[in-house]
Parts: C-alpha cells; structure tokens; sequence
C-alpha cells in the first residue's frame, strides 16, 4: 500500500527520555522515497526536531510501525524489479506506477513496434466464428453510416466523435469477463488460470484511451445520451452471450480490435499524408494524461497518441484471439501482468 499510492502528509511521534520528536514526511512519488524516510526515523532519532508536547503514544511501538512500513516497501522494490521486463525488447516493456494514478501495469511499446502495427484478420473456423465476424461487420456498417465516417472528409472532429463512442464500447468486454470469471472462480472455489487481471488490465487501458480523448473533446448531451443507450445494450449481450459461449465473447473483441486497429491506422495515414485532413495532429501535443499513462516525451503529439493506441489495440486483439483458441475452464493465460 506504502508503494502503489501517494503517501499522505504523515506525522511519526517517538519519545526520546522527556523529550518528543517529531517528524513530517513529506508526499512521495516513489518507494525509495518512503525507505530513505524510514531509516531516517529507524537510524538517525538524534536529528528529528523536537518539542515540548507530551505524547502517550510509546517509542517501542512507534519503532514497530516504521519498521514494518521499511520491511513493506523494499518488498515493493524487488516485485518491481522482477515484473519489469528489459526495456530493450522489440515490444517494449511493462509499467509500474507507484504514482497517484491507481493505474494497472500495461504494456509501454517500443518506438519500432507501435510504428509497425500493421491491421490483420483471423479468418473464422467454424460457426461461432462467422457468427461473431458478421456481428462484428453489421455494427462497423452502421456505426460508420451514423457517425458520417464512411462518407466526406475524415477531420479531427469525426476522428474524435468515433474514438469517443468506439473506445467507450470497446472498455465493456474485459470488466464484463474479468468479473464472471471472478464470481465464476468463487464459486467453483478455484483458481481461474490467470484470466482475471488481464481481462481487467484490458478494461482499463480502453477506459484511458477514452479519457485521453476527452481532453480534446467533451460530448454534448446527445452524444451522452447515446453512449448510455449503447452501454446499456451492449453491456446485457456480452454479459448474457458470456455465460452462454466465452468462445465466441473473446473471437467477438478479437474482431472488434481488428477493426479498432484499421481505424487507427486510417488515422495515422490521414495524419501523415502531405495534404492530410488531419496533419494538424502532428504538432497538436499530446494530452498530460496520455504522456504519463504511456511514459510518453514532453514533446509528444497527438499522432504519438494515435500510434501506441493502435498498438494497444493490436494487442487486445491478439489477447482475445488466443484467448477464443483456449478452453475457457481449463486453458492456461500465456499474458503476465502488464503483458
């Protein structure tokens, strides 16, 4: 707990014969920090000011308390080390955030693998397959009809409108898994092969791509609207279809990332080309929320953002597809955290 959230400003009391020592720790970002404040408290008692109050509280049992926060964060400092992959890898590496954001670990793609993203497709096997790909194809159609993405010029504004409503779809299926998984794991009084936090780990991811985007735009009433009239409804068929066949839930995101990852990729072209309607997102900088969440430069922009959204994404959709290829009761998740 010391390690995952921002230290609180604290006040530690010891007694030092008729004298009471204070000390005030300050907020922290880091669990080095916390340590070095603890062997302050634990090694150095001498130069903690002093004042004349009187203090019930015991030396002893104050002593206990810092020693166990020392032993607390320099755990926390070696689970880091050893969840953290080597940042050279072709992928990237995975976060741990011991800041004030409560995010999950996920992944930080390399320069090279984000810019090399390239939209694929799982051709289906058998029913369930076909039967999620045509679902999947009927919405594109008409969500691309109603949002005027399939007709006119692709601006910033429709860019934003479908980012918006696309990725507030698209943070649905994982809490929905990640959740029946859990309750399914409680009452069957095993453990679930690891699905869990990926499922949530997905979630989340989809749920900051939505806020990075509202940070360039924020919905009026009718677009709120909507979005709670699609939750409504896409949140009871995944839930029911879940229960029914995971198989075809997972194939179903698989295809859906497959076809956030040609949006994306639409996108960037639009942004690169030399007469691109949305080349003005090479210069617009990048929201602060998306250079901390993805450890991003100060100078970044908009077409970064663009670029390691789309590499989530390929990511979700390669993840689902494995997962449709697993037994749901027995397969083994192949993802670490943060993976």
């Amino acid at each position: 707990m010391f390690g995952s959230t921002q230290l609180l400003q604290s006040r530690a009391i010891l007694k030092k014969g008729s004298q009471i020592h204070h000390i005030r720790c300050s907020p922290v970002t880091n669990p080095r920090s916390i340590r070095n404040t603890s062997e302050v408290i634990l090694n150095n008692p001498a130069e903690i000011p002093t004042t004349g109050e009187k203090n019930p509280i015991l030396s002893e049992d104050r002593l206990r308390v810092n020693s166990a926060m020392k032993v607390k964060t320099d755990q926390i400092e070696r689970n880091a080390e050893n969840s953290t992959t080597n940042s050279e890898h072709i992928f990237g590496y995975s976060s741990v955030d011991f800041g004030n954001s409560y995010n999950l670990p996920h992944p930080i793609w390399s320069d090279h693998f984000k810019n090399t993203v390239k939209p694929t497709h799982r051709p289906p096997n058998n029913f369930a397959d076909r039967l999620a790909h045509l679902t999947i194809n009927t919405i594109r159609f008409n969500f691309d009809w109603m949002s005027g993405w399939s007709f006119g010029q692709k601006t910033p504004e429709k860019a934003l409108n479908r980012a918006i409503f696309l990725e507030s779809v698209a943070g649905i299926p994982g809490s929905v898994a990640g959740i029946l998984r859990h309750l399914h794991s409680l009452r069957r009084l095993r453990r679930d092969n690891g699905w869990i936090h990926t499922l949530m780990e997905e979630a989340e991811n989809e749920r900051m791509h939505l806020l990075t985007f509202l940070e360039l735009k924020k919905p009026g009433r009718f677009f709120r609207s909507m979005v709670w009239m699609s939750q409504g409804i896409f949140f009871n068929f995944f839930f029911f279809s879940y229960l029914i066949n995971p198989t075809f839930c997972h194939r179903l995101v698989g295809y859906l990332e497959e076809q956030a990852v040609h949006t994306y990729t639409h996108i960037l072209e639009s942004i690169d080309a030399e007469e691109g309607t949305m080349k003005e997102w090479r210069k617009t900088p990048a929201p602060e929320i998306a250079r901390n969440y993805w450890n991003m430069s100060k100078d970044a922009t908009m077409r970064d953002v663009i670029a390691v959204i789309r590499a989530d994404e390929s990511h979700h959709r390669d993840v689902n597809h494995s997962f449709a290829d697993l037994d749901s009761k027995s397969g083994t998740n192949p993802f670490k955290p943060g993976h």
